[in-house]
């Protein structure tokens, strides 16, 4: 499809939830439209970062793409949590650890070794290994929270101190690997002069703006929609967090990855995934924990020991299958069918 063309579904789309927002009482169908609706603006938001960031150079434009990419999410859970929906808040960020570690990484593993003489994907084992490291200093912190909440010891008593505070040390150690991983010339993004998304810097910017005031609207519409809209569907709040809106939200990754490892080009590929797992494990969590502190109703790590067991088996599954900078298809599928099985099991929830 033509970019104008999903330009304009993407608008038709936002206005249309507007409509059934404001104008009708099908909580479902406004449900379902301002999913698709943010699907777009997570497009939108993409083509507008990478024209941007063609003014700064690659490095800061993987940055830029990680964490603009994640705006939707970032309003989806904002929203969330002073509707009271907690459990929505904290099951669509590790929604968009698990699409983007497991079912993402996994289609682009199986896409890429089909671009190989002998079937195998070939990377950069760094950024794998960087990442890895990340995601499991946040499963720790997760796993410990996690054990104490259980055992109901006398630190479970203080659990949104802990996160705060752990939310400061994840920020801080992400902020030392950025500076680092920025420095070394390794961060390796897309060519912006040869995407066919390019746009002028100045048209870019306006499109930046505009695609996040409506991720901004129809995230509150969304939000509004959810209580009546998944009493009516008969699906949980945590599949609903996990699957919907992870993948809704995380639009971006799931099409640039794909498609880039598809064409060949697996360090480009591995790095647009790679750079969102980072950014939601250590760098947006630990963000909207602390901004929850301004809420009635507070995000934690602590999470129930079936995802607590789900995220930390996830970053060992994906420091083992990428962390040698290779990968066979078979690898790939496996951890589509981590990701499958994890749904299904939330689905019943």
């Amino acid at each position: 499809m033509k970019r104008p063309l999903l330009y304009a579904l993407t608008l038709a789309l936002t206005a249309l939830a507007g409509v059934l927002h404001y104008a009708t009482s099908s909580a479902v169908a406004t449900f379902l439209v301002s999913g698709l609706a943010l699907a777009g603006l997570a497009w939108v938001v993409g083509v507008g970062t990478e024209s941007v960031g063609a003014r700064f150079g690659p490095a800061i434009t993987g940055v830029l793409q990680s964490t603009l990419g994640n705006l939707p999410e970032l309003f989806i859970v904002l929203f969330a949590l002073a509707a009271g929906e907690t459990v929505v808040a904290q099951t669509s960020l590790l929604g968009s650890l698990f699409a983007n570690g497991l079912l993402v990484l996994g289609l682009a593993i199986v896409a890429g070794s089909q671009n190989t003489a002998d079937g195998v994907m070939r990377f950069s084992a760094r950024l794998p290994n960087d990442t890895a490291v990340l995601l499991l200093l946040a499963s720790f912190l997760i796993v410990i929270l996690g054990v104490s909440d259980q055992m109901g010891d006398r630190a479970s008593r203080h659990e949104v101190a802990i996160s705060a505070a752990g939310a400061v040390v994840l920020l801080v150690i992400y902020g030392a690997w950025l500076w680092s991983y920025l420095r070394s010339g390794e961060a390796v993004e897309p060519s912006l002069e040869s995407s066919p998304h390019h746009l002028p810097f100045t048209r870019a910017l306006l499109l930046l703006a505009a695609a996040g005031v409506g991720a901004a609207l129809v995230s509150d519409w969304f939000v509004d929609a959810l209580d009546p809209a998944v009493e009516k569907l008969g699906i949980s709040k945590a599949f609903t967090g996990l699957v919907i809106v992870a993948i809704a939200g995380n639009a971006v990754e799931n099409v640039v990855g794909i498609s880039l490892a598809a064409k060949g080009e697996a360090d480009l590929a591995i790095s647009v995934v790679k750079n969102s797992v980072a950014q939601v494990a250590v760098f947006l969590y630990p963000v909207l924990v602390l901004l929850s502190l301004f809420f009635a109703h507070r995000l934690t790590f602590v999470v129930n020991p079936v995802l607590t067991s789900a995220v930390a088996l996830a970053a060992i599954s994906i420091w083992a299958i990428t962390g040698d900078g290779r990968a066979l298809a078979f690898e790939g599928l496996a951890l589509v069918g981590f990701y499958a099985i994890l749904a299904t099991l939330v689905w019943f929830e």
